[in-house]
């Protein structure tokens, strides 16, 4: 009746085994290291790299933990954080521009655990430290991109079908197209409309010009939005790669805005200002047919803008983008002929087609390359066109720092951003505030444990203190599972396992209960404990069911810190069913199923109704 087959006993040891050994990884701690990563798609990390960081080391007398090659990179462990800021500082400087060096943080979990993927759970922020970031998206800088792009288009449409255009301009939403007549103007708003689905196209007199006004629809325009947003995300995603920041969060929060958490980071400041650029590039041509003189004095030509060369004078640029910075598969930091800090550039087939064209065509006149930055554009360069470019190799020199060609290329190799974002919170959380608060949530799970566990044992004596060791099962689940899920734990998510702990003992309660009313209907002690576990089992699958559902709604319309708690949640409920049921009557049966004369069992005091006593 009380008795398990030797498969129930075998899948609990098993579980209870990797539970042990997921979890230990946790009690290692971290310690500081510096992550070395090649930039170029050329350069190797390999034992030569090694070997040079090494050497580095050594002659600064730095004292390091180890250091290991693994895929993409080098990592070096180090005593403490002073250590580290400085190996980042001499590092740098020994390997040059080609290598990102990151500050890091690393598990000290032995080799041995590592090898079988037993790795600790990632701390949120509010655990680990680190800084937090909330950016918002100028969504008018989105739509004015997508006009900049659909009125580029329309020009290259207009030319390959040999239709003749007096002119091109964008006013605020809209894209005006001028014509000298109206066949002209019918074969053009034939063909925008046949290839831009997502235009509204009119016609308009001005005097003796025919316009066609294009529009965005509104469903084009919602689209623009969602996806500038989305690639806003992917963009900031591949800008934290390159600082080695583990397990980042970014996501989308409402309409506009972005949240970017980095924990870990100690760097906030070089997090902050790769985050908040926003650079990209446009060639453009120089309007060389006007004066500079005159648009200084305020008289700008229409179709050009003023700016100023860097390490120049005032120069005139017109305003027509010829290629941007989405053209770009690669950019790397690196020195030009005359050993001055560049950025060479490649481009994909179709910027390479644009450029050689481009170049093909205006062979002795200037072209400007412009970086433009927190909406602030800069002529980095303009030189004048010697002969065809093909190849799809770009190089921009011009009055830049090293550490500045570094960072430009590192914003053009991660990607452009489909619209400017302004960071508009910050918050940072420093490591002695998240060391306090693991050490509170591990104080609070420890005392709740602790307090459940002597109510547990003087009230159901050895029942409780079986109950007691399921429920420290269920811990030991709960975290290994965490761990295997490479979860990432947050004050919300210790907060979440305290609650488990307190109604994953409900379970225990009830079948104790179950078990000393059967006594008291005068049933055998080994019947009563049989239909106590039988006839608890629905009620603790029912209670435990309801606050599944309200853990699953938490997970599908929560967010941020809220999934973190339904998540911890949901798996506390599956393991406490688990432990309270199975691996507790496991125990029972173990101790007491092979007793045929069991006279009594210690469940505490039984007590009995007064008329049942005479």
């Amino acid at each position: 009746m009380n008795r398990y087959p030797s498969w129930k006993y075998l899948i609990i040891a098993v579980s209870i085994l990797l539970g042990l050994i997921y979890t230990l990884p946790n009690f290692f701690g971290e310690s500081p290291a510096v992550q070395i990563s090649p930039l170029r798609t050329t350069a190797k990390a390999d034992t030569a790299l090694l070997q040079r960081v090494e050497d580095a080391l050594k002659k600064t007398n730095l004292p390091t933990n180890g250091m290991f090659l693994e895929e993409g990179g080098i990592k070096v462990r180090f005593p403490d954080t002073d250590t580290q800021i400085n190996a980042r500082d001499t590092l740098q400087s020994a390997l040059g521009n080609g290598y990102m060096v990151a500050l890091n943080l690393l598990p000290n979990s032995p080799r041995w655990l590592t090898s079988i993927g037993a790795l600790p759970m990632y701390l949120g922020l509010d655990l680990r430290g680190g800084v937090h970031f909330m950016l918002q998206v100028d969504m008018k800088g989105a739509i004015s991109k997508a006009l900049d792009r659909f009125g580029a288009d329309i020009r290259g449409s207009l030319r390959e079908k040999k239709i003749p255009y007096a002119g091109l301009d964008k006013r605020g939403s809209q894209i005006i197209v001028k014509f000298r007549n109206a066949e002209s103007r019918a074969q053009a708003e034939a063909e925008i409309k046949k290839t831009y689905a997502d235009l509204n196209v009119r016609e308009d007199n001005i005097g003796s010009e025919f316009h066609l006004t294009a529009t965005l629809k509104p469903e084009a325009e919602k689209l623009i939005q969602d996806s500038a947003v989305q690639q806003n995300i992917t963009t900031l995603r591949n800008r934290v790669n390159e600082l080695g920041v583990a397990e980042p969060i970014i996501q989308q929060a409402g309409v506009d805005r972005v949240v970017v958490q980095l924990p870990g980071v100690q760097d906030t400041a070089k997090a902050k200002d790769i985050l908040g650029r926003t650079a990209t590039l446009e060639v453009r041509m120089v309007d060389e047919e006007h004066d500079v003189s005159t648009a200084l004095r305020g008289q700008i030509p229409f179709g050009a803008e003023l700016y100023t060369e860097r390490g120049g004078g005032p120069i005139l640029v017109k305003k027509q983008v010829v290629l941007t910075g989405d053209r770009i598969n690669d950019a790397q930091a690196g020195f030009d002929n005359n050993n001055q800090p560049a950025v060479h550039l490649n481009l994909d087939n179709n910027g390479a087609r644009i450029f050689r064209q481009l170049t093909k065509e205006n062979v002795g006149k200037r072209m400007a390359i412009l970086l433009i930055e927190k909406n602030q554009a800069e002529v980095i360069t303009a030189p004048v066109i010697r002969e065809e470019i093909g190849g799809g190799r770009v190089q921009i020199s011009g009055s830049m720092t090293t550490e500045e060609a570094r960072d430009v290329a590192l914003l053009l190799r991660a990607g452009a951003l489909a619209a400017p974002m302004d960071i508009i919170e910050e918050r940072t959380v420093g490591p002695s505030l998240g060391a306090d608060n693991i050490a509170r949530g591990f104080n609070s799970t420890l005392w709740g444990f602790a307090a459940i566990a002597v109510f547990m044992t003087i009230y159901y004596s050895v029942f409780g203190f079986i109950s007691v060791m399921a429920l420290a099962v269920n811990l030991l689940l709960l975290v290994g599972l965490l761990s295997i899920l490479q979860a990432t734990l947050t004050l919300p998510g210790m907060a979440a396992i305290a609650l488990t702990l307190g109604m994953a003992i409900d379970a225990n309660v009830l079948i104790n209960e179950r078990i000393r009313d059967e006594l008291r209907m005068g049933m055998q002690p080994q019947a009563a404990i049989n239909a106590g576990y039988e006839r608890a089992f629905g009620t603790i699958l029912d209670s435990n069911i309801t606050t599944l559902i309200a853990g699953i709604a938490l997970f599908a319309f929560g967010s941020g810190p809220v999934k973190g708690f339904a998540v911890v949640l949901c798996l506390g409920i599956m393991t406490s069913i688990f432990s309270a049921v199975m691996v507790s009557r496991g125990a029972v049966n173990l101790i007491y199923g092979n007793r045929r004369k069991l006279e009594r069992i210690p469940i505490g005091q039984v007590w009995k109704p007064a008329s049942e006593k005479r």
